[in-house]
């Protein structure tokens, strides 16, 4: 076997990264779907079927709250010690927090305890996604030809379909063989107890990938001279005192693509079921096989700036796209018609990867080597408490406010412009040099300046 062919290397690399990041996102996302069908009457059944899913997917939120703080953590290890470390770390922290909330006994049994314990494992999962996605981001994107940056960018955001796929596959499965008694009572831990095996398998397969050429050259840098280049003392300081502005528009960028993420993966689960009248079976098959379709559409996307020389032009074609489409998409669902369902989450899911397929090497040319890390997952992560965190509890509660998806349309609508300012206020560094260093950076801004 050829150890020094391009191609194949890249490939195992490209099969390690998407097999780890489905692994993480499995267990995350399954919680997503375990809260719009049974939480609330598993943890919280003591209120209004309503106030019960809100509290549910409240601490779903709870798990994006954490992210930041795992991104924070990760990018600081991620760009002193290397890309690797923490994603092996994140994922043992994710299949402790899974298999515990697989094994954890419901309100009736505990108590308040159930809550709060289920809370404390939600936290733990969120430090888990935080600190991987930055990781398996940089993994492929500083490993990447540069002309098939944007290929292998998108490769890493298929991970996260596969997870999701994987997980609702694992509920169809379970609704479709158990009874509606079974699966709330026991049923549904099943996806949570597999996770942890999983993520094990997952941890064994990263161990055996070398770090990224950029990483390494850091290294070497630091070891020779004491320049400005090399590695950071304190990375995640140097990123927000001289790349604020970057992080804000990262995260600003992620705003919409998250939260229609989650509405579609999990708050159209509650809405079709419990507003339109759609069967649990029936809707989980749409959003699965609509999701799916992004396993291609993304790689294309990606593939596709590559070509066009912009990642920003495709990314701010599909933020206007989904502004437009909020609207007519909840009139789509709202006929409870199955293939008119699948259409509109299709459509939906294809405009998602116009931005999502991107958006990895997008962020990864947007920070020089020596804190893309720490500014990368910074600006990913903090959204993800505001956009993708909240999206399904502020559907549910504007739903029981307004009475009508034309809220929920209308708060999709306020995240597209949020983005759209965010993504056009971007300075775009197609196929930027990724060894290039913030000190390389400053010096070249103060030769330019004299």
């Amino acid at each position: 076997m050829d150890q020094h062919d391009p191609r194949k290397k890249m490939g195992r690399l490209a099969s390690a990264a998407v097999f780890a990041t489905a692994l993480e996102w499995f267990d995350f996302l399954i919680y997503a779907t375990a809260a719009a069908l049974v939480f609330g009457h598993q943890f919280f059944p003591s209120v209004s079927p309503v106030a019960g899913t809100l509290a549910s997917f409240a601490t779903f939120a709870v798990g994006f709250v954490a992210r930041p703080l795992g991104g924070i953590i990760a990018g600081h290890v991620g760009d002193r010690l290397g890309r690797k470390p923490p994603l092996v770390a994140a994922m043992l922290l994710m299949g402790l927090a899974t298999f515990a909330i697989g094994v954890l006994p419901g309100y009736n049994t505990i108590g308040i305890w159930a809550p709060i314990l289920l809370v404390v494992a939600r936290l733990v999962q969120g430090l888990g996604v935080g600190a991987q996605w930055g990781g398996a981001a940089l993994l492929l994107t500083e490993h990447a030809p540069v002309d098939r940056r944007g290929f292998y960018g998108s490769l890493v955001q298929t991970g996260a379909i596969f997870g999701a796929v994987a997980g609702n596959l694992f509920f169809v499965l379970l609704t479709t063989a158990l009874s509606a008694e079974q699966f709330t009572s026991w049923g549904w831990r099943i996806p949570f107890l597999s996770g942890l095996i999983l993520v094990l398998i997952g941890s064994y397969v990263q161990l055996k990938i070398e770090d990224t050429p950029v990483f390494r050259e850091l290294q070497q840098q630091s070891a020779q001279s004491k320049r400005e280049a090399g590695l950071r003392k304190a990375p995640l300081i140097e990123a927000i005192r001289h790349y604020w502005r970057e992080i804000l528009q990262a995260a600003g960028a992620f705003f919409v693509v998250n939260a229609t993420f989650y509405i579609l993966i999990s708050g159209m689960l509650s809405y079709a079921t419990t507003e339109v009248g759609m069967s649990r079976t029936a809707i989980l098959w749409c959003v699965m096989v609509a999701g799916l379709t992004q396993v291609v559409s993304m790689p294309f996307f990606g593939a596709l700036t590559d070509r066009m020389g912009s990642r920003k032009k495709l990314y701010l074609t599909g933020t206007v796209l989904m502004a437009v489409f909020a609207f007519p998409m909840f009139w789509l669902v709202d006929t409870g018609s199955v293939p008119l369902v699948f259409l509109a989450l299709l459509i939906g899911f294809t405009i998602h990867a116009t931005m999502y397929g991107p958006q990895a090497t997008l962020y990864a040319e947007m920070f020089p080597a020596d804190v893309r890390y720490s500014g990368a997952s910074l600006g990913y992560q903090f959204a993800s408490v505001f956009a993708g965190g909240l999206a399904p509890f502020m559907m549910t509660a504007l739903l029981a406010a307004s009475g009508s998806s034309w809220s929920v349309a209308l708060y999709i609508v306020g995240t597209a412009i949020v983005t759209f300012v965010a993504v056009v206020t971007i300075k775009e560094r197609f196929r930027r040099d990724l060894y290039q260093t913030s000190g390389a950076e400053s010096a070249r801004s103060v030769a330019i300046t004299d």
